[in-house]
């Protein structure tokens, strides 16, 4: 037992990823979809008001009368996209979460709006479609590896029609700074948001170089143990510039958030806007 456990309690390489599929576990994705649809929790989505008043900035930056072809990448449940469509954009949603896009399209159907969602991993996306404006909301940028976040933003331009738009955020390096390196741990008698049966977690929390962290959850059970890797990647203004235009955008702006703050070096955030 002492040697099965050091794995888990042991830093791992820089973008090792889960080994099995975190969002479509039946017992997890109910989790996340439950965290989505909270207007006054702050973990899967921001805050609704947050997101009202977002979309409202956005819709300032780049009207529908102008960018009508929308895609929003990682679309979870559709919160931001059914808030689109009813202000005049031709959505298409992308998410890697089965119950979140099928979650999604019930929802549509029952507010009669006209919304296209697909089941497919932005990383690997040919959607045959060119596109006015993109999103890429709350912080899903900084989660992907340096190899994946190149990846994102070629495959994002290529579905750019010329002049498209992106917008993306991430997270800044005064919340790397105040990120605190610790190990705890805890029991879950009655299961929790990792499994529905007992389990032990083992967390992590590990700084790496490049201005990179590790939030590691490893679960322990009756059946045997596995380890959930969440990584996240902070920027400074000028790296977050530096990728765009190295992708091949040209940089339209820079906010402190998705709805339009200035930007400050003290911010927890920076938004770009971008254009092909």
């Amino acid at each position: 037992m002492f040697k099965s456990l050091i794995p888990i309690l042991e830093r791992p390489p820089l973008y090792t990823k889960t080994e099995v599929p975190f969002w479509d576990d039946e017992h997890i994705s109910k989790q996340m979809l439950k965290a989505h649809l909270d207007p006054i929790f702050e973990g899967a989505s921001r805050k609704l008001a947050f997101i009202d008043k977002s979309a409202a900035w956005i819709k300032g930056i780049a009207p529908p009368s102008r960018y009508r072809q929308l895609l929003d990448l990682g679309c979870g449940p559709g919160i931001y996209a059914e808030k689109f469509t009813q202000m005049g954009y031709q959505v298409t949603g992308i998410d890697f979460s089965k119950r979140s896009i099928n979650y999604a399209i019930e929802s549509a159907k029952k507010r009669d709006l006209d919304i296209r969602y697909l089941y497919q991993n932005y990383l690997n996306m040919n959607l045959n479609s060119k596109y006015d404006f993109s999103i890429m909301i709350y912080c899903d940028y900084g989660a992907l590896s340096t190899v994946d976040r190149q990846i994102v933003m070629t495959t994002v331009y290529h579905h750019l029609k010329s002049g498209g738009r992106f917008l993306l955020d991430v997270f800044s390096m005064v919340k790397y700074n105040n990120f605190d390196e610790k190990q705890t741990w805890e029991i879950c008698q009655n299961g929790g948001f990792w499994r529905k049966e007992k389990y032990i977690a083992f967390n992590g929390c590990y700084k790496y170089p490049d201005n990179v962290t590790l939030e590691q959850t490893s679960i322990v059970y009756d059946a045997g143990a596995i380890s959930y890797y969440l990584w996240n990647t902070y920027f400074t203004r000028e790296a977050l510039i530096k990728e765009a235009i190295n992708a091949g955008f040209k940089v339209c702006e820079v906010f402190g958030d998705v709805a339009g703050s200035t930007y400050h070096t003290d911010n927890t955030t920076i938004s770009i806007l971008l254009e092909k």
